[in-house]
């Protein structure tokens, strides 16, 4: 799994999961290199991933003194206990639901934790973070932010996109992808991912960009699409044409027991 330093002070931690039906999704953590040094998302829990030494590639994990968690589903959390052990300094900037929903299956030390709503602001030694609620998410805990030295935004699930490869879902650059393609795979993951987005008031959600268009990142950083430079407003064009789109409906059991057809041995192979 590759890592990508896309730039001087921000490492990308890359890593995808294959979804029949759907593609490959793109699950990236990554290494805010500030003065006080950040983790934002801990990437996923299966067995065969070893998040600390994926950290480890890029910084000591002692040296971590903030674990941004962008919100506490499993695809973001999965290396975050092993994190904090090592990084006896660190602390988990979160929400107060966030800490709540991870208490019904591994309580986060209080002690351990910096509250911080959108709109709220962390002094990160040579920078300031500004928390924003993404336009897009699927968790009512999700907080991205701003960071006001590189002009980056870390999107947390927003702008999203499964691509056709894992190649492409681990790339360096979501330019990578062609602009068609891109927007194809944004809309599909805008109803995936936020399936509410079909009932939502136009003029609010159209509000909700506005600290987007604001910012004017150059750089969006979310952990389910390649690193994306230089191309934001196409993508608030995107999702802006995402409200009122049909729900996705996903495979039912027919389709299941299909798929698991194919995975059982012939009659002259048993």
């Amino acid at each position: 799994m590759p890592v990508h330093k896309v730039r001087p002070d921000i490492s990308v931690l890359t890593d995808s999961l294959d979804v029949p039906g759907i593609g490959h999704i793109p699950v990236n953590a990554f290494v805010l290199h500030a003065g006080q040094p950040v983790v934002v998302d801990t990437g996923l829990g299966l067995p065969d991933r070893n998040f600390l030494e994926r950290v480890a590639a890029v910084l000591d994990p002692s040296d971590v003194r903030w674990i941004w968690l962008t919100h506490p589903d499993r695809d973001h959390t999965g290396g975050i206990f092993d994190l904090l052990a090592e990084a006896p300094e660190a602390r988990v900037v979160t929400t107060f639901i966030a800490a709540g929903i991870m208490s019904c299956e591994h309580p986060l030390p209080l002690d351990r934790a910096y509250l911080l709503n959108p709109g709220q602001s962390l002094d990160v030694g040579d920078r300031t973070l500004t928390g924003f609620r993404p336009p897009l998410f699927d968790n009512p805990a999700t907080v991205g932010f701003f960071d006001n030295l590189s002009g980056t935004c870390f999107s947390s699930d927003c702008f999203g996109a499964p691509l056709p490869s894992a190649e492409l879902a681990q790339a360096g650059d979501a330019r990578e992808v062609g602009a068609e393609d891109l927007r194809s795979a944004q809309l599909l993951w805008a109803t995936v991912d936020s399936p509410w987005v079909q009932n939502v008031d136009l003029e609010k959600y159209h509000d909700s960009f506005q600290p987007l268009r604001d910012r004017k990142p150059d750089l969006i950083l979310s952990t389910h699409l390649p690193p994306a430079a230089g191309i934001t407003g196409a993508m608030l064009d995107t999702l802006g044409a995402a409200a009122g789109s049909p729900p996705f409906v996903g495979p039912d059991q027919e389709a299941l027991q299909q798929l698991l057809s194919t995975f059982e041995p012939s009659a002259g192979g048993r």
